[in-house]
């Protein structure tokens, strides 16, 4: 068995495991995506000061900028985190809702939460007035993030909630409302 499928079915198991179980990974799951958020941005700033990249925005256009793009991103996350509380689950994989959510935000894309997570993290770059944040580690992250889902979430997710979620999935796109992927008939 490839370690691929290993970890699919970690994920499938505790999603589906006791109660206790989820609530013991569901603050492991959530402190480690933070700390991998935390860790880009640490990183970002550490590299535009080792290469000296120039401010991008004079004076306090930065703030300016920053905190409309800011508040957008965590509305997102919010909007995104009450509905799957409203169900009874966390977004972190190991607690998720026991069933399908497809209102609110989830009816427009499949990620909206991370949708804001992306939004927020360029919003922090332009506030720190990060080259490297911005244009470096945010798309970076972003490029994991698709790898990790397409890899691990959205096969667990099929395993988990069948034909319902493979639907859901070709009639939703993944991050941005309105955009989908052409595929060949």
């Amino acid at each position: 068995m490839s370690l691929r499928k290993i970890i699919i079915d970690i994920f499938y198991k505790a999603a589906t495991g006791t109660r206790k179980v989820r609530n013991i990974l569901t603050p492991l799951g959530f402190t480690f995506f933070f700390a991998v958020i935390t860790v880009f941005i640490v990183i970002s700033l550490m590299l535009d000061k080792f290469l000296r990249f120039p401010n991008l925005f004079p004076g306090i256009w930065n703030i300016i900028l920053a905190w409309p793009i800011i508040a957008v991103g965590v509305f997102f996350i919010l909007w995104s985190v009450l509905y799957f509380l409203k169900v009874r689950g966390t977004p972190v994989p190991f607690n998720p809702p026991p069933k399908l959510v497809a209102t609110g935000p989830y009816a427009h894309t499949r990620n909206p939460m991370l949708t804001g997570v992306f939004i927020l993290m360029f919003g922090l770059g332009i506030l720190f007035n990060s080259f490297s944040l911005i244009f470096i580690f945010t798309p970076l992250f972003i490029l994991f993030t698709v790898i990790e889902l397409k890899a691990i979430e959205e096969p667990e997710l099929e395993k988990r909630l069948g034909k319902e979620y493979i639907e859901y999935k070709k009639a939703t796109p993944m991050f941005i409302p309105g955009l989908r992927m052409r595929t060949k008939k």
